[in-house]
């Protein structure tokens, strides 16, 4: 299980080092800062690759048959090292990244955008990944180590916690490297208890990480692209912004826009 570990730690430094090739000043004054992520494409394009070789690698072990044996051979060595382990934690851990995040912001940590743009980028993320692995889980009807069920590949939980990771990279990971380091930890401990706990094999966790982290890429990808037409005007000098709002119970948002 050891390879394992280091397989899946790695990505998080590859990922980290990333993210930090620029830095960009925000004015974390304002509401709603314009994400930098269309600016900064061509920077960044090498941490895809990482979690593009995840995904492949996945999608191999359901044609490869030597891919598959690696499957088999670290379910056996589980099965022979830890035949009574039975821990899942890593319902909770899977959400630990995402948690920080708030957490920092609360403690007076800005992160790179604000609040609502944040909220709506994790939001489009966890979209992403959910439609996805969904559908992967519908098409594959991979039987679970378990045979508890035919929905193995891909590891939502895996694809949860590392779309959270990569979540914290993103806002954080300007600010120091450990940031997108702690989220990494949280996502590769969630996937290796999916595999102890005989819910996934190991091509389903690999795969599940690649899901995961370029499903949250793609949403810092296409955001800025609908949100710079409705809240930015770069011919003109008038701002809009949203707020939240709390009135009689009910919360929700308000536009204003200025004419």
């Amino acid at each position: 299980m050891k390879k394992i570990i280091v397989l899946l730690l790695s990505i998080t430094w590859f990922n980290v080092n990333a993210q930090t090739s620029d830095s960009t000043r925000i004015d974390s004054a304002k509401l709603l800062a314009l994400p930098d992520t269309v600016r900064h494409l061509e920077s960044k394009a090498a941490s895809y690759i990482a979690p593009a070789v995840f995904v492949t690698y996945g999608a191999l072990s359901l044609f490869v048959k030597p891919i598959r044996d690696v499957d088999i051979h670290v379910y056996n060595d589980m099965q022979e090292d830890h035949p009574n382990f039975h821990n899942h934690i890593e319902n909770y851990l899977q959400y630990a990244p995402a948690a920080m995040v708030y957490g920092l912001n609360l403690a007076g940590v800005q992160g790179k955008n604000t609040f609502v743009d944040r909220t709506i980028l994790y939001g489009m993320s966890v979209g992403i990944m959910s439609f996805t692995t969904f559908t992967l889980k519908k098409v594959t009807h991979r039987l679970r180590p378990d045979g508890s069920n035919s929905y193995s590949f891909p590891s939502g939980h895996t694809a949860n916690a590392f779309a959270a990771a990569e979540f914290m990279a993103q806002e954080y990971s300007e600010k120091s490297p450990w940031y997108g380091i702690a989220g990494y930890s949280f996502a590769t401990a969630t996937a290796i208890l999916r595999v102890y706990n005989r819910d996934h094999w190991f091509s389903d966790i690999v795969a599940g990480a690649g899901v995961g982290i370029l499903s949250t890429k793609a949403a810092y990808l296409i955001y800025p692209l609908f949100r710079n037409k409705l809240f930015h005007d770069k011919n003109s000098n008038k701002n809009s912004l949203i707020m939240p709002t709390y009135t009689n119970g009910v919360a929700g948002f308000a536009f204003v826009k200025q004419l």
